[in-house]
């Protein structure tokens, strides 16, 4: 019986081996790019291998669009994970170019569909020119009864001139050095001007008392309260001359209302009343004034008398005491309010 030899596979050919190799790189690739453990088992080529994590690694690639010029760092995977390692932030992604809008246009969003096309206009980098608002006039609706400084001052307002007796009250004013507000009758300013000017002179201030002094002056319909403040102190500032402020206006009697309050404040000035009376304009007598004063005086006060509308002769001898008196209590002369 003839020995029958055994048959042996030949040997791969060179183009089956070039074959299985091309194969084999193939499977590395796809292995790679999907994240599968293994291409296959036929070519026997990426077995898993027990308690070992068969993701690839992550590579790294820069950010910047820059090219490197040495190795690229790898992150291996942990199992189990979402390819973040458990100890390290997540690798950074690179994120995809987003092409720049151009000038005048609206960029879409990102992911988002382009917008329609919009034009924008250029905004002002230069400091605004546009003049500040003119201060607002004052408020109406308070009448004042204190000093601008309050603590222990006083404010000393004399009603009705100029007259006969603001002379007298100066001179004494200039011996204690006291500043005093003269609330002047317009019809009196234009008649002694000069009497203007020297108060202003000495460093006091005015105050409006309208033209002719109207009692009741609360109950004057409108367009006559507007003549009596407005036209009381145009001839007050004609009478001091240029330069000359008018800072207040009182109501003759402190008849103020709603509507002359307004009409106050709409010329730029406060309403000025008191908060101590003595009533000297009736003459109760030179003892009378001062106890008056002395009694309802405290500091921030504003002091009333009187230096026009007839005989001022009690005002003056009261004034005598009153000054010498202020300043024994401590009090340092102020302005009203504003």
């Amino acid at each position: 019986m003839p020995h029958s030899a055994t048959r042996r596979p030949s040997p791969p050919t060179r183009t089956a081996l070039t074959a299985r190799r091309r194969l084999v790189a193939g499977c590395v690739v796809a292995a790679a790019a999907l994240g599968l453990a293994a291409c296959g088992t036929a070519s026997g080529a990426l077995q898993p291998t027990a308690g070992v994590s068969t993701q690839p690694p992550i590579t790294l690639a820069p950010t910047d669009g820059r090219p490197t010029d040495g190795p690229v760092a790898t992150v291996a995977p942990t199992p189990d994970s979402d390819g973040a390692p458990a100890s390290a932030a997540p690798p950074a992604v690179p994120k995809p170019h987003t092409p720049q809008a151009p000038a005048g246009t609206s960029a879409a969003p990102h992911g988002g569909t382009p917008s329609t096309p919009v034009t924008t206009t250029a905004v002002a980098t230069t400091p605004s020119t546009t003049p500040a608002p003119p201060p607002a006039p004052v408020k109406p609706g308070t009448v004042i009864g204190s000093t601008a400084s309050g603590g222990r001052t006083v404010a000393l307002t004399f009603d009705d001139g100029p007259g006969p007796a603001t002379g007298q009250i100066l001179d004494l004013l200039a011996q204690y050095h006291a500043k005093a507000t003269f609330c002047e009758i317009g019809q009196n300013a234009a008649a002694n001007p000069a009497l203007v000017k020297r108060v202003l002179a000495a460093g006091h201030r005015l105050c409006d008392h309208s033209v002719h002094h109207p009692q009741p002056f609360a109950k004057l319909p409108h367009d006559k309260a507007v003549y009596e403040i407005s036209a009381a102190r145009d001839m007050i500032v004609k009478a001091g001359g240029p330069g000359t402020r008018v800072d207040w206006f009182r109501a003759p009697g402190g008849g103020f209302n709603a509507d002359n309050e307004q009409i106050t404040a709409s010329l730029g000035m406060s309403s000025l009343g008191w908060s101590v009376d003595p009533r000297d304009w009736s003459r109760p007598g030179v003892p009378a004034i001062v106890s008056t004063v002395q009694k309802q005086l405290k500091p921030g006060g504003v002091i009333l008398m009187h230096d026009g509308g007839g005989d001022r002769t009690q005002t003056v001898a009261a004034l005598k005491q009153l000054l010498p008196w202020l300043v024994a209590q401590g009090y340092t002369f102020d302005w009203p309010a504003e």
